[in-house]
């Protein structure tokens, strides 16, 4: 199957790793994939939030870059027209992206299947954050792409259910959550080890991977290694964030800087390698409807993960069968919680072992999820056929 893949991301992140997973996936299907997008990211180190794309949205008035973003489907749907012409793909999958029509228009001039990957309400959620000038134009231009789209692949059954909400029936909708790549996540590396060589041999880890924002609350986690024989406890934060310099400061305040490491940004491929010396796992927030990324590579890591008990987090994990889960919104909760993991040694590795059991069980892997998306294909080209 020829696979024309289609997004407009910038930055190389979260984001980008959930493309360049699905695009080797289907290529390891023996699937071709032709990709149409931004070269931006590719230039970029990993972690790096859009160079000068990011520049532009700072200084421009909203109105102004809304437009640019509506005229790049333009540009972008020239790419898909010559792309369609020169290739001759059977499908187009998009990840979908706001002020973008432009896989909606090609496929309905070419009569291709289409379908569309939903990783965030965005309309919603740039309404929420950054706000939106042109709120009418960008509310179409969602509904434009949820509506057209053969089927809508959202991340979560909560994103699903927002979906539905634009009138798109559930029988167009198929959940397709994250997951991991079992060469890069598939065996569990010695904890003991990879302590040791980042030096924190005897000590209980509590680890957090990703971009450090404010509302993590990693800066009260620092609390936890003051405690009562509290001094063989330590802190790994793998990533960077404007939220570093809190938890520098209080571990300063509390004389505990020599129990917190921030490693800052690095390397994809040596993420296993530092999550594995995580005794307890970390996901202290997330916004309500996103499929996490570190989740997924905390539970195929054999990791005891504290999160919280939101909807979309109850769709992978059970409280005390293979996460422990904390009332959210409740930062006392949340340190109560990790608290409870790091004084009972025999919940942590039973947390653990079913963690890495639900990845395999049930098959979280972009592997599998390629298997999905091509299946969902084959069913489509299957009703073109005379």
């Amino acid at each position: 199957m020829k696979i024309l893949y289609h997004h407009r991301i910038a930055s190389k992140d979260g984001q980008y790793v959930h493309v360049e997973e699905m695009v080797k996936a289907f290529r390891n299907l023996g699937h071709e994939v032709i990709m149409v997008a931004p070269s931006v990211a590719e230039k970029n180190e990993f972690g790096s939030e859009g160079g000068f794309v990011k520049l532009l949205k700072q200084n421009m008035p909203k109105a102004l870059y809304e437009l640019l973003e509506l005229a790049y489907s333009v540009v972008a749907y020239q790419k898909l027209v010559k792309a369609i012409r020169q290739h001759r793909p059977d499908v187009i999958y998009e990840r979908y992206n706001l002020f973008l029509p432009a896989g909606v228009w090609a496929s309905k001039r070419y009569k291709l299947p289409f379908l569309l990957e939903v990783n965030a309400p965005l309309f919603d959620e740039r309404s929420k954050y950054d706000g939106i000038a042109l709120k009418r134009l960008a509310r179409w231009t969602e509904r434009c792409a949820w509506r057209n789209a053969d089927l809508v692949l959202p991340v979560t059954q909560v994103l699903a259910n927002r979906v539905m909400q634009e009138n798109i029936p559930p029988e167009r909708i198929r959940v397709v959550p994250n997951g991991i790549d079992a060469d890069k996540f598939g065996e569990v590396l010695d904890s003991e080890m990879c302590k040791r060589e980042l030096g924190l041999e005897g000590r209980l880890v509590l680890g957090f991977t990703g971009f450090i924002r404010d509302w993590h609350g990693l800066d009260k986690v620092v609390d936890l290694l003051s405690v009562e024989n509290g001094d063989k406890r330590h802190l790994l934060v793998v990533g960077d964030g404007p939220a570093r310099a809190a938890i520098e400061q209080r571990a300063a305040e509390l004389s505990v800087s020599d129990q917190v490491t921030i490693t800052g940004v690095v390397k994809r491929d040596k993420i296993p390698a530092y999550v594995s010396a995580f005794d307890i796992a970390l996901q202290p927030d997330v916004v309500d409807y996103a499929s996490p990324l570190k989740m997924f590579e905390y539970l195929a890591l054999g990791r005891a993960i504290v999160a919280p008990d939101k909807d979309n987090i109850k769709e992978i994990l059970e409280h005390k069968k293979n996460g422990y889960l904390f009332k959210a919104d409740d930062t006392t909760a949340f340190l109560d919680a990790t608290e409870q993991l790091c004084r009972n040694n025999e919940l942590r590795q039973g947390l653990a072992q079913q963690a890495r059991e639900t990845i395999f069980n049930k098959d979280y892997t972009w592997l599998n999820n390629a298997k999905v998306v091509t299946g969902l294909f084959e069913s489509l080209l299957a009703k073109l056929q005379p």
